[in-house]
């Protein structure tokens, strides 16, 4: 930049940012244009927090956070944009908060509401990047098409237990998430939002890079990941990165594409109209915590059946019951006898409402499931549990 030409940055400003102006890849120029960047970080939980925490300590000017959940003391694990006091509060108000603690120079947009088809384009247009840190499908192929029919690039990120993947979708210069995975599995093939692991730093390590990307398109700086997927295992301690190719035949993104509006694909993991599987059961598959401890109080014959995997039996179990995996259920239905009830237990009831239509489906009709699974029965009936 000539000296000649005004320069944007405060004196404060100067300072705060001085290890990137030290970066000729960076320097003043490009804090200037970091300054003038917007970014739209949809999701503040795993990802989003180590994301949107180091774009506001970079200088992005703007950014947005989309986030309709409010703060759970089993998010704090991993979700470090919040903490305990923030139990209970608004989580984009609580990851607001936080940003301008790190960095009161960026201005942060809160959107708290979910992100469907209605408002997906509205919320979208202000900012130049989408930035996917969702933990639900329905959202992130929205997330998608938005970029695509706005021509901006989706930073890409996901992760499951101790693995994670990242990319840069941008549909004006490389493939889009259509392009390699085309539509959204149902939500009944995968394990429900509260019922998966994650290993606490992984989404540290996930985020960082994300965040890394955005920066790296905003400064023009770089191999960014477009036409590459990042797969990053922990264990292993391992990375490799696979090549993308465009989909000549992609649904929104391709000459021919039969997509050009915007729709909402399912309703599962938070996303607008998520219920708790156990919840669209009828009545009478449902079984509380105080109903179930009467009949077991009275010796009633009941077979119980607890569907969590074993690691999660040494957390909390009820005396009696009988541990069958629900993977191993769904693939060998045991031979069980079709006249005793049976009551099928989990961690909060959506893998045993799973069960229940398993058992269903191979013919059982004495089949309930304890509703609000063994958190409930902790909460309801037996406080030296623990809830999980």
């Amino acid at each position: 930049m000539s000296p000649s030409l005004p320069r944007t940055l405060s004196h404060q400003e100067i300072l705060r940012y001085s290890r990137h102006l030290l970066i000729p890849e960076v320097g003043l120029r490009g804090q200037e244009r970091l300054k003038r960047a917007t970014m739209l970080l949809v999701g503040t939980g795993g990802l989003g927090s180590p994301i949107a925490m180091y774009l506001a300590a970079a200088g992005v000017g703007r950014i947005g956070l989309v986030d309709h959940d409010k703060v759970e003391r089993s998010n704090l694990q991993r979700q470090i944009i919040h903490s305990s006091t923030s139990v209970g509060e608004r989580k984009v108000e609580s990851a607001r908060r936080r940003l301008l603690e790190i960095n009161p120079h960026v201005t942060v947009d809160v959107y708290d509401e979910p992100f469907t088809a209605d408002n997906a384009l509205q919320i979208a247009e202000p900012y130049d990047i989408l930035i996917d840190a969702t933990d639900n499908f329905p959202t992130r192929y929205l997330l998608n098409d938005v970029a695509v029919l706005s021509k901006k690039p989706m930073v890409y990120g996901s992760i499951y237990q101790f693995e994670g993947q990242a990319s840069v979708f941008w549909a004006e210069k490389g493939p889009c998430y259509r392009c390699i995975f085309p539509d959204s599995p149902p939500p009944e093939l995968l394990p429900d939002c509260s019922e998966r692991g994650v290993f606490g730093v992984l989404p540290g390590t996930l985020g960082t890079i994300q965040a890394t990307e955005a920066l790296k398109l905003v400064l023009g700086i770089g191999d960014p990941l477009i036409g590459k997927l990042l797969l990053y295992d922990a264990l292993a301690m391992s990375v490799e990165t696979i090549r993308l190719r465009k989909n000549p035949h992609c649904r929104i993104c391709s000459e021919h594409a039969e997509l050009d509006s915007l729709s909402d694909y399912g309703a599962f993991c938070g996303s607008p109209g998520h219920q708790d599987p156990g919840l669209q059961l009828p009545q009478e598959y449902l079984i509380t915590p105080p109903a179930l401890a009467e009949k077991l109080a009275a010796k009633a014959p009941l077979h119980l059946i607890d569907v969590r995997e074993p690691h999660e039996l040494e957390i909390s179990h009820i005396p009696g019951a009988e541990g069958i995996p629900l993977s191993e259920l769904a693939a060998h239905p045991p031979s069980l006898d079709r006249d005793e009830p049976i009551v099928l237990l989990s961690r909060a009831g959506a893998r045993s409402a799973r069960a229940v239509e398993i058992l269903l489906g191979a013919g059982f009709t004495r089949v309930r499931h304890l509703a609000g699974g063994m958190n409930a029965w902790a909460a309801e009936i037996d406080p030296d549990l623990p809830i999980y």
